[in-house]
């Protein structure tokens, strides 16, 4: 009975979208699916509305209320137009800059989107072709814009897309403007409340001109250009993964004066179907796969790859065996952050205003190299708008020098209010070339780092549930570990939980003390006498529940990281024993 209500309700939903307010190709598509006796495709495309939540929208593409098309594109457009005219309606000339990545629809999402801004009285600066994400971060910074939209699903398969929203700052949009916004999107009821009709003299078309300018100043966040005259040969191989890492990354690494860039010419192709891979992940080891098979050929130095909106890096380098191994996202930060400081303080560029910034989940080594070197470093929510927050709160009074988190993202300027792979690829070319000239290699950099700072080794474990019963089962596994925390994990005595939906931290003794966010957040830490870290949270864009585990070890020695890597392995399958997945 329960089912027949539900296709009844997306049956009359549906009915809806086959009146002309809809074009001939979308009532084809919902024809077909009322057609059909299987009623799957309806239900999922129609028994919910695509929500635009905090970070924009994310979701398949295909006709119907829970799926990207011009329609749930446009009523986003048409909702961020309104708040925009409210929030900014004494001023003269409201402007935005809109960009896409290489995904399927997505220059058709851009210059829809584009058309319903200017219908709506708004300048747009629309990029003459997909470019990076943080590009657009820079550009409405450079174009003193209001807003700008970037159309991407990130790194999620090939059957998605997406819509970003960002702020005049340059980053993603927070409190109090992510909930007026949602708000006014929400009211856009129907299709006749969109505006499609745009107004051709508002729309500017911009490329080469920010392009050049977003490099110049990528290339001055170089720390020791005269160490990259000196390892100018560097072979480093790189992979955009059919994305739009293509148009930047060659040409920065160029600029910043590496002579022996190797692209992997298979996937330097542009295309939404990501042809060569199965996912356009670069935390995935097969992403990386034609890169590293490149980088044997070449006996490069250094391989490294971008997600297909270029905001996240990917990397691998050789171990001390001379094989090839992947370095992961907490890694990847650490050894960042770890260069910055160190050397900024050899350089004598320090003075003394310095902070970085991670997030909650990332590994807690990076707090140990900020605390021996005096450096102040600030804990965040996860997602990088978060991030950009505290740059902007400190704007002025104190100098960002770089932050990042476990999901592959990295920032190391402050010109631009989004994880940069763009610079993080330029900056890594740099780690490599420093490495190089010391007769050693990124894996030797590393080794180094866990034996001053000690061993840490981190896994996360994403529990995939997904649909409605998926949903309703991932908000049990929360309240459960709300009502019975973990008494132990691995053998070691759970000391301190921090609970960020009600911002209290309860030690093992009891006491209550208060956790000083901007806001709450879904998200359970669980810290042992070990030194063990688990942090628990639902995502925001996929039907997962995701398990950050951090342990922590000891190495003497570059030689001892194989007995430090088992033994953490053998706690880390402890752990989820205790946590029951």
């Amino acid at each position: 009975m329960e089912n027949e209500e539900l296709i009844k309700q997306c049956t009359e939903k549906a009915l809806k979208w086959l009146t002309p307010a809809y074009d001939a190709d979308t009532q084809a598509e919902v024809k077909r699916m009322l057609d059909n006796p299987d009623k799957t495709a309806l239900i999922d495309a129609f028994y919910t509305n695509l929500e635009f939540g905090t970070g924009g929208l994310r979701g398949i593409m295909g006709a119907g209320t829970n799926r990207m098309n011009i329609y749930t594109v446009g009523a986003a457009t048409q909702g961020l137009a309104n708040y925009l005219n409210k929030c900014f309606a004494g001023k003269k000339d409201i402007s935005v800059v809109v960009g896409h990545d290489c995904r399927n629809n997505s220059r058709l999402f851009a210059e829809i989107s584009a058309n319903i801004f200017s219908a709506n009285g708004i300048k747009v600066y629309l990029f003459d072709d997909m470019r990076p994400t943080p590009e657009m971060s820079f550009a409405i910074r450079t174009l003193k814009c209001q807003s700008g939209i970037i159309i991407t699903a990130s790194h999620n398969p090939k059957e998605y897309n997406g819509y970003k929203a960002y702020w005049d700052d340059g980053a993603q949009v927070l409190a109090p403007h992510d909930k007026g916004i949602i708000d006014e999107v929400n009211n856009v009821s129907s299709v006749d409340k969109i505006k499609f009709e745009g107004n051709k003299d508002l729309i500017q078309i911009i490329g080469k001109e920010i392009d050049d300018e977003y490099l110049r100043m990528v290339h001055t966040i170089s720390i020791d250009p005269e160490v990259i005259k000196r390892q100018k040969d560097l072979k480093i191989v790189y992979t955009p993964i059919h994305g739009t890492g293509m148009m930047l990354i060659p040409q920065s690494l160029k600029l910043w004066g590496f002579e022996n860039v190797h692209c992997v010419p298979e996937q330097m192709v542009k295309s939404g179907d990501f042809p060569t891979v199965v996912s356009p992940n670069p935390e995935n080891a097969e992403a990386l796969s034609m890169a590293i098979n490149l980088a044997k050929q070449l006996d490069a130095d250094i391989v490294m790859a971008s997600d297909p909106d270029a905001d996240r890096v990917g990397m691998a380098c050789k171990d001390n065996k001379g094989e090839w191994v992947l370095i992961n996202g907490n890694q990847t930060c650490l050894i960042f952050l770890y260069y910055i400081i160190k050397n900024r303080i050899a350089m004598g560029k320090m003075k003394g205003n310095e902070f970085i910034v991670k997030t909650i989940v990332t590994t807690e080594l990076i707090k140990a190299v900020a605390e021996k070197n005096h450096i102040e470093m600030y804990d965040c929510y996860t997602g990088f708008k978060w991030i950009a927050r505290q740059i902007r709160l400190n704007e002025g009074k104190k100098q960002y020098i770089g932050g990042g988190e476990e999901s592959y993202g990295f920032l190391a300027e402050d010109f631009v209010r989004d994880k940069d792979a763009v610079s993080a690829c330029s900056l890594l070319a740099e780690i490599c070339a420093w490495a190089k000239d010391q007769g050693k290699t990124l894996y030797d950099i590393l080794m180094e780092i866990y034996v001053e700072y000690g061993f840490s080794k981190e896994v996360t474990v994403n529990v995939v549930k997904p649909g409605k019963t998926g949903a309703d089962e991932i908000k049990a596994m929360m309240e459960g570990f709300r009502a019975n925390p973990p008494k132990e994990l691995g053998g070691s005595k759970v000391v301190l939980v921090k609970d960020y939906k009600t911002l209290k931290a309860t030690d093992a003794e009891g006491n209550v003390s208060a956790i000083d966010m901007p806001e709450t957040s879904n998200v359970l830490q669980f810290f042992t006498a070990d030194g063990t870290k688990v942090s628990v949270r639902p995502s925001g864009t996929e039907p997962k529940i995701k398990f950050y585990m951090e342990v922590k070890g000891k190495m003497g020695c570059p030689k001892c990281y194989a007995g430090a890597t088992a033994e953490a392995t053998e706690k880390i399958e402890a752990i989820k024993k205790s946590l029951g997945i």
